[in-house]
């Protein structure tokens, strides 16, 4: 029964009438229509709920509005008039996110400890935000706001102005464009018309269109900071457009860290024809030649000054409705001003101060709410669904053993899903593998075995005086990203509009239109900013189920909002793998031979791939399909499972072969680096064990097998960041090394680990040099590999996704932990000029290269080597005991 209460928020008195069990945070949201509290596990468990309650940051998540005992202040009510709250302002002077979705949540947090101690130390930040989760691996530049901004320490990067330089990397011969290929970049040649990726419509300013999408990566400021450079206008002038299936270029999805060297190199290329275009029209204006004319800052000057004439004086509607033509000259690096330099993101101060961003913040006008009945278990049918009260104006969806409920609110949603679920009756079979013997599972199942390579010079094998062998694994690994996945979809006649957050806008338009049996012209897709996504999350699936239940509402936007549970339980998982490594070694201490074989299911189950639509819903309808297992891709070395399965060292004899397994009793698809995390875990892990067989230094001993100049540099580099030739030994202290290229063809990064190992294994400091090309915005090529290693630090020590044979068991915070505030280490990254060379990603370099350092580390400090992850304590333990 509805009571009125009142609450005082951000210093005005409020009346709402709720259920006195209704969480404050629902109040805040959906009441009050505050944006700043999020919803991230309903459980206090993530702090993106956070607000203050009598000068005391609390979660509102799990705080009935009627224990409500004090003034609440959210995020919004932090800034004085104009001016941001301290806090908020060093978030955003330190760049201190990445998807920015628990940003507020950390900011009242902060804001709460500078209220009781106003000069805490780091490591009272470090505990007064370990109620806070952050997936990105943003912690290290959170703490160093909090103490900027209680005056106790400087910015600490600050501003990076430029990669280090180092030594000049070499230039890599650039092939001749074959005949009868278009020269232009890939992305512009399938989008070629101009006005697809930018116009000069409004006044001073111009709008870039993209198909890659923002979750934190910071690739809208990178892409903007390349048409301004272009463009030769200030970054402020550039506004970049939303995407959406009906005005962007279709480039595909937003992944394996490419979007500056695909869209940015398009973009490129477009904002110079463009730029050409009008400089021609100004000199025909003015009767000067071509070269005679300047820009500055959107103006056309001439060696006499001002011409009067501007991009937006020239740009007549219809200019930029052209194809590319023959690529023109881009501007030198050497000449630029904009890019090549670090900016502040662009969307950061809309996340510090919880104006609405993300999709969850979206409302449409009248907008209902959703919600989804999962089944008990991976296999279950649904039997039977007794007679229930659904309540108020709720609407039943039923097909097969699809169920979802459609309510006015979200809290009606809620109630009428729960009381749905009571009334479900399944019948389920075991399905899943034991999870005590995955090893077993991997290695009986049925697979496609493919040999990714198979080189041998000379009689490598015969001169190979010993032989090692070692296997290494990993487990299922969840997104676990920060938010619940959210969709909304409204259908009008026969087409459906859809709002979701899915990293392939076109590849889902593409999906939902098969599974609807659609054209797919009939969906539209448009983006909007979720929380932080490593790969394929459930952003696809609550798309198709959000779709699904609007058809029962026609003309009426329905929101679907995933819980907690469904996030980390019917979300696809990154595979679990396991890699069979042997090598030999020539009497001399080289290796001269190298075989690996790994096991695992495909990582390319995105929408659409192989042919099949493969969202989560299309399963349950009546007449429904199990999804297949999933494809991953051609036997390559860059591309699935066998992503850096192939070592980048100089070997004789190597064989490498991949066995994709085609019994998916889990669903898996991509998560952040593919195949790489445990790849180079295993590789790297190997070399060590090869160097003490060989009796040699590690890192002398990788450097021995290593003739590319830009590995030998980073390694060399990252090595002399962290002292390795004169570290000391102390008791239960280990240092390791690791290194790799991303894919075999992308950016390298070489990290090494300090790792304490007394009552626990804690990382203590990672030190990482990167080499990534050209480098648009240094800061944030920094702070993307900063959570790169922060995030394979948890993956390496303590993620494990956990289940029996029904179902994922580890279905919240609880039981699957991620590393917290305090048990991330120290990150000390530096960017290695290569001015010679193409733009490469950064998201994923790190992840096997951390993931290697770490262990070698370990064992390092424990004498003993740990070879299946994650790396805990009572693996650890066991390993010493066996040993």
């Amino acid at each position: 029964m509805e009571t009125e209460f009142r609450l005082t928020v951000n210093g005005a008195e409020r009346r709402v009438s709720c259920e006195p069990d209704a969480p404050l945070l629902d109040v805040l949201r959906h009441d009050l229509g505050l944006a700043g509290p999020r919803f991230g596990c309903g459980t206090g468990l993530c702090g993106a709920c956070y607000v203050l309650i009598g000068d005391r940051a609390r979660s509102s998540c799990d705080l009935p509005v009627s224990a409500v005992d004090g003034p609440v202040i959210t995020v919004e009510g932090l800034p004085a008039g104009d001016r941001l709250h301290p806090v908020q302002q060093a978030f955003i002077d330190e760049q201190a996110a990445q998807c920015g979705y628990c940003t507020s949540g950390m900011v009242m947090a902060a804001v709460g400890l500078l209220r009781d101690r106003s000069a805490p130390t780091e490591q009272e930040v470090r505990e007064a935000l370990d109620g806070n989760l952050c997936r990105c691996g943003a912690h290290g530049r959170i703490v160093r706001a909090v103490l900027k901004a209680a005056g106790g320490t400087p910015a600490g990067e600050g501003p990076v102005p430029a990669p280090s330089p180092g030594s000049p990397g070499p230039a890599a011969a650039r092939p001749a464009v074959p005949s009868g290929v278009s020269p232009l970049p890939a992305d512009l040649a399938a989008n070629p018309v101009l006005a697809r990726w930018l116009d000069f419509s409004r006044d001073g300013e111009v709008a870039i269109r993209t198909g890659k999408v923002e979750y934190g990566q910071g690739i809208w400021t990178a892409l903007a900071q390349v048409a301004a450079e272009e463009l030769q206008v200030t970054l402020a002038r550039v506004r970049v457009a939303p995407v959406s299936t009906s005005t962007s270029p279709d480039e595909g999805v937003t992944s394996g860290s490419r979007s500056v060297q695909d869209s940015g190199s398009a973009l490129r290329q477009a904002c110079a024809q463009a730029r050409d275009l009008l400089l021609t029209a100004a000199a025909t204006k003015l009767g000067v030649s071509h070269a005679a004319l300047a820009v500055a800052d959107g103006q056309i000057r001439t060696a006499d000054g001002p011409t009067g004439l501007s991009y937006w004086t020239l740009a007549q509607p219809g200019m930029l409705d052209r194809p590319a033509d023959v690529p023109v000259p881009s501007r030198p690096r050497g000449e630029w001003s904009v890019a090549g330099r670090s900016a502040l993101r662009l969307d950061l101060p809309d996340k510090v101060t919880g104006r609405p961003r993300f999709l969850h913040d979206l409302i449409l006008p009248g907008m209902a709410h959703g919600r989804i009945v999962r089944p008990p278990a991976r296999a279950a049918d649904l039997t039977g669904l007794a007679d229930t009260d659904l309540g108020g104006e709720a609407v039943l969806v039923r097909d097969g053993s699809f169920l979802g409920v459609v309510a006015p609110t979200d809290r009606a949603a809620l109630r009428a899903a729960g009381r749905i679920a009571r009334a479900a009756r399944w019948q389920t079979t075991p399905s899943l593998p034991d999870p005590r013997d995955l090893r077993r599972f991997m290695l009986a199942a049925p697979s496609e075995d493919q040999t990714v390579v198979d080189r041998a010079e000379g009689d490598a094998a015969g001169t190979a005086a010993r032989t090692l062998t070692a296997e290494f694994s990993r487990p299922f690994l969840a997104h676990a990203s920060m938010a619940p996945s959210c969709a909304i979809a409204r259908w009008d006649g026969d087409s459906v509009t859809v709002w979701s957050h899915s990293q392939g806008i076109f590849p889902l338009r593409g999906a939902i239109a098969a599974g609807l049996g659609r054209a797919a012209g009939q969906v539209t897709v448009h983006y909007v900013e979720g929380a932080g996504v490593y790969g394929q999350n459930g952003a696809d699936d609550v798309a198709m189920d959000a779709v699904l239940l609007a058809r029962a509402v026609p003309g009426r936007a329905v929101r679907v909002l995933w819980t907690r549970d469904d996030e980390m339980c019917w979300a696809p998982l990154g595979p679990a793998m396991l890699a069979r490594l042997s090598a030999g070694l020539d009497a001399g201490g080289r290796i001269v031979t190298w075989r690996q074989d790994v096991w695992s299911n495909g990582f390319i189950g995105r929408p659409g791939s192989g042919g099949e639509p493969r969202l989560l819903a299309l399963t349950h309808l009546a007449g429904g399909s199990p999804m297949p297992p999933a494809p991953d891709g051609p036997p390559a070395g860059w591309m699935g499972a066998t992503r850096n399965a192939v070592p980048g060292y100089d070997i004789p004899g190597l064989q490498v072969t991949r066995h994709r397994l085609l019994d998916m009793p889990i669903r898996t698809s991509s998560l952040r680096s593919l195949g790489a995390h445990l790849n180079v875990f295993a590789i790297e892990s190997f070399m060590d064990e090869l160097a003490a067989a060989a009796g040699a230094d590690p890192v002398q001993f990788r450097l021995a097998h290593l003739t590319d100049p830009r590995a030998r540099r980073v390694l060399t580099e990252a090595t002399a960041m962290a002292g390795w030739d004169t570290r000391g030994r102390r008791d239960g202290i280990g240092y390791g090394a690791g290194a790799a290229r991303y894919s075999g063809n992308a950016g390298y990064c070489a990290a090494v680990a300090e790792v304490e190992a007394d009552t626990d294994i804690r990382v203590r400091r990672l030190w990482l040099a990167v080499d990534v090309g050209r480098v648009i915005n240094p800061d944030g090529v920094i702070n993307q590999v900063e959570g790169g290693a922060v995030q394979s630090a948890s993956w390496t020590l303590c993620e494990q996704v956990r289940f029996d044979r029904d179902q994922i068991t580890s279905a919240g915070w609880d039981s699957y932990p991620i590393l917290r505030f305090t048990q991330t280490p120290e990150v000390m990254v530096r960017i290695m000029d290569a001015p010679g060379e193409p733009e490469t990603g950064a998201g994923e370099v790190a992840q096997g290269p951390v993931a290697g350092a770490i262990a070698n580390a370990v064992a390092d400090a424990v004498g003993v080597r740990v070879r299946d992850l994650p790396l805990t304590r009572e693996r650890v333990a066991q390993a010493i005991q066996e040993s």
